[in-house]
């Protein structure tokens, strides 16, 4: 086996609690995630450096450095269910300046967990022969300790 698996089956859930530890343990213990429903696009989430150069006149060559990284922003691709409880506590995460908890569970058991801020919940009407859906965009956050996306593999 190749090791290599595909993202049906994927999770991604939402929490309003805020874990007592930025550690799988601490995300474990939350109790109250909310499974977002009918998302058709999971997006992509992942840590970034920027990057820093010094060019001495002497020498020429630009040497490079990694400086501060940011985890970046995740978009969700959904159709719109009022009646789902992961989308009811998006669209409370959306008018609130808090950071909510984010668990996203891969087919084969692995897990990231993050906090974001939901900066976007905006609604699609396309055409007739479309679902009514919606682009929800995630702002990853880091810990005053410099904590960001917790990687868990799979059991």
């Amino acid at each position: 086996m190749s090791g290599v698996e595909t993202v049906a089956g994927t999770d991604i859930s939402i929490s309003a609690s805020i874990p007592a530890t930025f550690t799988a343990a601490g995300y474990t213990a939350l109790v109250d995630w909310a499974e977002i429903g009918e998302i058709t696009d999971g997006g992509s989430h992942g840590r970034k450096y920027n990057e820093v150069t010094h060019t001495p006149i002497k020498r020429r060559g630009t040497q490079k450095f990694k400086g501060s990284f940011n985890e970046g922003n995740k978009t969700l691709q959904l159709a719109i269910d009022d009646a789902d409880p992961g989308q009811e506590i998006l669209k409370i995460a959306l008018d609130s300046d808090e950071d909510f908890s984010f668990k996203v569970t891969y087919q084969g058991g692995a897990i990231d967990y993050f906090q974001a801020k939901v900066m976007s919940f905006e609604k699609a009407a396309a055409g007739v022969d479309s679902i009514l859906s919606a682009t929800v965009e995630l702002s990853l956050t880091t810990s005053k300790a410099g904590v960001g996306i917790i990687e868990v593999p799979a059991p």
